[in-house]
């Protein structure tokens, strides 16, 4: 296998586990989410500690497809890759403040909850900015910001050809798509956890699967911006044969 070849392998992985670890936290955070007295209850601290751990992995995986696909896009447009290299840091900054308030919410239910004299009206509303926190952070990081990248990424992969134009297709209409909404959510048209808020976002969801169910199977297409990583495989391959 070329190393043009693991390249791609890996930036599809990587793509996968962003989908996988981001629904997984998403799924797992539920509770604190969207139960305003959490800090006050019971809890269900294992489940939310889990979400976390997800979400670990998720700003892992983001960094990867950047660190991954830079040293191939960069010959495209360096400039527009290194603004994707930049932006997914950026992401996954963003990704990790959220994460940092849900699992302190985790923290403040087990050391004060139970302390004599606690006072419950202040932890919650202590625990309600907290998830505040995630709540913009989400839309920010996974919406806004990921648009963005979506776009720059797209942008290459259309200009390069190293993917169908299908693809890549589908990151220039979601990136652009997923800001709007993201736009809209922040200014109260709709909540983000809506019917709306979820069509707005299968474009990009779309783009990303597709990008990476093809590197994974496929590879890169062949396009002058690997040319001369195709030719010296090519050669020792003819060379072997021989």
């Amino acid at each position: 296998m070329s190393s043009t070849r693991r390249t791609a392998v890996a930036a599809g992985v990587f793509f996968l586990i962003t989908e996988i670890a981001a629904i997984a936290g998403l799924v797992l955070y539920r509770p604190v989410l969207s139960d305003a007295n959490y800090v006050a209850g019971a809890g269900a601290d294992s489940r939310v500690l889990l979400g976390g751990f997800f979400e670990v992995i998720l700003v892992a995986a983001v960094i990867g497809t950047a660190v991954t696909l830079y040293p191939v896009v960069k010959r495209q447009n360096q400039s527009v890759a290194l603004g994707y290299v930049c932006g997914r840091l950026l992401e996954a900054a963003v990704i990790i403040v959220g994460t940092v308030g849900v699992l302190s919410v985790v923290t403040l239910r087990q050391d004060l909850a139970g302390a004599p004299g606690a006072d419950k009206a202040s932890l919650v509303a202590v625990g309600g900015s907290l998830v505040a926190i995630h709540d913009w952070t989400f839309l920010i990081g996974p919406n806004f910001v990921l648009g963005a990248n979506s776009l720059l990424l797209a942008h290459l992969m259309y200009r390069s050809r190293l993917v169908p134009r299908f693809i890549a297709v589908l990151g220039l209409v979601g990136g652009p798509l997923i800001c709007a909404s993201a736009i809209a959510v922040m200014f109260g048209l709709y909540d983000q956890l809506s019917a709306w808020g979820s069509i707005a976002a299968l474009p990009v969801f779309a783009w990303e699967v597709t990008l990476a169910v093809f590197l994974i199977l496929k590879g890169f297409k062949p396009s002058p911006v690997i040319a001369h990583d195709i030719r010296p495989a090519q050669l020792h391959a003819g060379a072997s044969a021989a």
